[in-house]
């Protein structure tokens, strides 16, 4: 292109220019000419075409009901403090106990207080004589030690219970696992007699025992017996670990140093007798086991095993019938947690706690380890790990976790979920400023979108974190817990245990006005405790689910009797009661705000 050329285009372009810059002021003048020389008069309103962007919810604000627990240890009478023997070596054991739970010993509608010691190292004896205990109710919940005239005081390095009546003379039994041999006592009317050896239960002196279920896997009416075993250890193989943390020195090891335990599996024979059926059934696989429950999740009639392993891959043991089981952990789901990884677990407890079919199974972990909340779909497995989901995984994380259990705290007929928090070495917060060896118990509240609101987005989460608890949130090393109504008002009060610590009781001093109603369970033709019995209960619409076990949280026994809250629903549209064996029975319920007995019928 030539000079010329360009200096013609460039003329062009600012005659355009100046042309349009004309029109432009050409316009402007005209409307000024216009506005100002039009009458004054009011303006035609704008039509404007509504505009659709996308539709925000106003988010409805949920309050979780104020419900405070009392710290009312000493004041009901219990003076236990644990014994764990800790002298500086930091032995493995001083840390992992001990268990605690509720049992109605004297049938006398009371739920009473069992509490497992420990001892001291047998090189490190001292003058006092440690013992478990055993506290009776007076139904008002003041607790007397009646542990010597009972014979519960068992002096041995202690760990785990579970109750049962295993030979359904009425009375419920008690069996206590330890670093060592186990003892089952037999329940003669309110006293105590050690019968481990003849009953073929008391397992080996190698063996460090920690959780144990009751429960008929062969539906022949009477309670067979799981029994966890932890790792294989010695004090000499921990002193020779030597586990030690930069900053803190000398530390409890972690089960990693050892080799995974066998748990046993034993059955009930009648007579008072036991066969270790271990081998044969399919119990028998290495695991580093510390906490079980028995739950019927495939629905088959038959009792499975869900077993929480620390370190290592959490356990299903299938019931295929016949005294055979199938270890079926990964296959459905529950061996490891939502980022398939084995976690450090410890409690374990299963309920419906949507109010529909899904069974969850919630498991407490490590330290910097979410909780895991493994729940089905529509009632079909495998399994699937919401603890996000469900609003759990973020406040669970830091907090390492022992005692866990499902239980409906404020009544409303949503399960709510309790966690008991503690860690291991008493001087982390030096080396991890995040945590800390006290740690305040968690309570997480149900709640659910059309309870309270009819907003549709009315929870973020199913499960919110209760902030102000009272007595219950200040700081324990919390391992064992448990529930019972221990006064007989109808909401349910809390036990934490702690290693060599005092246990501490709460009273739930709740005044949320909801209903309720309580549910004992006798059976005939099945065991008498009824574990294994479902329980479905209709008010308002809502059907409420619950199972009967032996078998929960950490090292710890909840109460048998059954608490439904109710909300503002004052009577009852249907109650059914399917027992261990199938049959189902339905109750006329009257009244409400009250315990009804409910024996199984023949019928």
């Amino acid at each position: 292109m030539n000079r010329n050329t360009h200096s013609g285009e460039t003329i062009i372009r600012k005659a355009f220019y100046r042309s349009l810059l004309t029109l432009v002021i050409a316009v402007i003048a005209g409307y000024a000419i216009y506005h100002f020389s039009r009458e004054d008069s009011a303006p035609e309103p704008v039509q404007q075409q509504a505009v659709k962007g996308p539709v925000i919810e106003q988010q409805v604000s949920i309050k979780i009901p104020e419900v405070y627990f009392t710290d009312i240890t000493r004041e009901a009478g219990i003076d236990f403090v644990h014994t764990n023997g800790a002298y500086g070596d930091r032995l493995l054991p001083e840390t992992m106990g001990g268990g605690g739970g509720f049992i109605d010993y004297d049938n006398d509608g009371d739920q009473d207080i069992i509490l497992v010691n420990a001892n001291y190292w047998p090189d490190r004896q001292q003058n006092d004589y440690p013992t478990s205990r055993l506290y009776s109710n007076d139904g008002n919940g003041n607790f007397t030690d009646v542990s010597a005239s009972t014979g519960l005081a068992i002096n041995s390095y202690g760990m785990g219970l579970a109750v049962g009546d295993y030979d359904n003379d009425g009375w419920d039994d008690v069996y206590i696992t330890t670093l060592n041999k186990n003892y089952l006592l037999h329940n003669e009317q309110g006293k105590f007699v050690d019968v481990s050896q003849a009953a073929g239960v008391a397992g080996f002196n190698e063996d460090w025992g920690t959780a144990a279920v009751f429960f008929d896997f062969d539906n022949d009416s009477d309670l067979d017996l799981y029994v966890a075993n932890y790792v294989e250890w010695t004090a000499e193989i921990n002193l020779e670990i030597d586990f030690r943390v930069t900053g803190i020195g000398k530390s409890y090891s972690t089960p990693t140093h050892y080799v995974g335990a066998k748990s046993r599996l034993y059955r009930n024979d009648g007579g008072g007798r036991f066969t270790d059926i271990s081998h044969e059934s399919g119990i028998y696989i290495s695991g580093k086991a510390l906490s079980a429950t028995a739950v019927d999740y495939d629905q088959d009639g038959l009792l499975d095993l869900f077993v929480a392993n620390d370190t290592v891959q959490n356990f299903l043991f299938q019931n295929k019938g016949s005294g055979r089981f199938e270890e079926a952990g990964a296959l459905e789901g529950i061996a490891f947690n939502q980022k398939g990884r084995a976690t450090g677990a410890m409690g374990i407890d299963a309920a419906w706690y949507r109010n529909d079919n899904d069974l969850g199974i919630v498991i407490g972990t490590f330290a910097n380890e979410m909780s895991s909340l493994f729940v089905t779909a529509d009632g079909q497995t495998p399994f699937a790990d919401e603890s996000l989901l469900e609003g759990l995984g973020a406040d669970s994380r830091l907090a390492l976790t022992f005692g866990v259990f499902f239980f409906d705290y404020d009544l409303d007929g949503r399960l709510d979920l309790l966690q008991a928090n503690g860690h291991l070495e008493n001087e982390i917060n030096k080396v991890q400023p995040s945590q800390h060896y006290e740690q305040p118990v968690q309570l997480f509240w149900n709640c659910e979108d059309t309870a309270y609101s009819s907003g549709s987005n009315a929870c973020n989460n199913r499960f919110m974190l209760v902030e102000n608890t009272g007595d219950l949130g200040t700081p324990v090393v919390g391992r064992g817990a448990s529930y019972a109504d221990i006064d007989n008002d109808g909401d349910l009060d809390v036990m934490i245990t702690q290693p060599g610590r005092e246990a501490k009781l709460y009273r739930n001093d709740q005044q949320t006005g909801h209903h309720w109603l309580r549910i004992k369970l006798t059976g005939t033709s099945d065991n008498r405790n009824a574990i294994g019995a479902v329980i479905e209960l209709t008010a308002n619409g809502i059907t409420q689910r619950r199972l009967i076990t032996s078998g929960r949280s950490f090292l710890s026994q909840v109460e048998f009797p059954v608490t439904f809250g109710l909300g503002a629903a004052n009577s009852i549209d249907s109650l059914v009661v399917t027992w261990p064996g199938g049959l189902k029975q339905p109750v006329i319920i009257d009244s409400v705000d009250r315990q009804i007995n409910i024996t199984q019928s023949s019928i």
